[in-house]
């Protein structure tokens, strides 16, 4: 472990804290909020957890999205590994600065319930590896709430035959914050299914993925909606990569953002990279205000504009948690409401 530390940390600081010029962070400057010695000296998260159905295992290893996963394992003095046999559910809250790395292993069939909070001000940066077994059930729901500082999650995930990852988010921004993303689907008949909802009142929030379709007859869905106000910045990068042979992927991805402020500003870069023939890959993205049209509709009929406008914006972010079970759906609503 120390020597996978110490790699990590030497790969990181030659490559350093990414930056505006560096492609994948065009949209979200980490190195005009921190620099390497602070990731480096950022000390350990703490954290708060629930758990039942699951065993211990060492959380240093697997592997990473980026560079900031490959700083959390380099820099984090702490950290949990769970495994899941049979069925497991973890509710955990990330609540102070500091990094910690996380490493879930759902066994073939087994099925795992990840719910995660993180919030507080300063630099926090925690990097997790997801191992889905065949015919396995990881569920993420995560709920960023609104801070000051950086807040950084990295997610690297590998989904084996007929297994499925679904992720279910609501994110607040922070002065920089991001999720990344890295799911392979390296069997057949695996699945992604990623939503979420961000709501910026003067915030950043970034959420960048990359879904490989490394076999055939995968299938990966997202869907992103964003509202942003004040000088908020909603962030969405998409990214798929359909490998050579996969044939019979299936991937859809959307991106849609409410600017309800002239200082607001959004940013949606789906992406299709295919190497194999017989897929369906769809993409789109879409930017603007509430639609004229609705809201004359219903000031036509006596609902004054707040609420009509009120009204509009929480049918167009609803859409998000279509298919979320209820408690789930009420614990991501709530803030979003509350945000509103």
């Amino acid at each position: 472990m120390n020597a996978l530390r110490a790699k990590a940390a030497e790969e990181f600081r030659a490559v350093g804290v990414p930056h505006r010029r560096v492609e994948v962070w065009k949209y979200s400057d980490l190195k005009s909020a921190v620099d390497a010695d602070q990731v480096a000296s950022a000390g350990a998260a703490q954290w708060t957890i629930e758990a039942e159905g699951v065993a211990q295992i060492p959380a240093g290893e697997g592997g990473f999205a980026g560079v900031m996963g490959e700083a959390s394992l380099a820099f984090a003095d702490a950290g949990f590994g769970l495994l899941v046999a049979k069925a497991g559910k973890v509710r955990v809250n990330f609540a102070t600065p500091g990094q910690a790395r996380v490493r879930l292993v759902v066994e073939p069939g087994a099925t795992l319930e990840y719910i995660e909070t993180a919030e507080g001000d300063g630099f926090q940066n925690i990097g997790m590896d997801v191992s889905v077994g065949a015919g396995g059930l990881f569920t993420h729901v995560r709920i960023a709430r609104a801070g000051r500082g950086v807040r950084i999650e990295d997610v690297n995930a590998t989904v084996a035959e007929g297994g499925t990852y679904r992720l279910h988010a609501s994110h607040f921004g922070s002065e920089l914050s991001r999720l990344e993303l890295k799911i392979a689907l390296d069997g057949e008949g695996a699945q992604a299914h990623l939503s979420g909802v961000s709501v910026l009142d003067g915030r950043h929030a970034d959420v960048t993925t990359h879904i490989i379709h490394a076999k055939g007859n995968t299938t990966s869905t997202q869907l992103f909606k964003h509202v942003a106000s004040g000088k908020a910045r909603a962030v969405y990068q998409g990214r798929i990569t359909v490998a050579q042979g996969a044939d019979g992927s299936d991937s859809r991805q959307t991106a849609k953002a409410l600017l309800l402020d002239d200082r607001a500003e959004a940013d949606l870069k789906p992406e299709l990279e295919i190497f194999a023939d017989d897929v369906k890959c769809a993409h789109g993205a879409a930017v603007g205000d509430l639609d004229a049209d609705s809201l004359f509709y219903l000031r036509a009929r006596g609902i004054g504009e707040n609420e009509a406008r009120g009204l509009l914006i929480r049918a167009f972010l609803d859409e998000a948690f279509d298919g979320v079970r209820d408690d789930m759906r009420a614990l991501l609503w709530a803030p979003v409401e509350e945000a509103l």
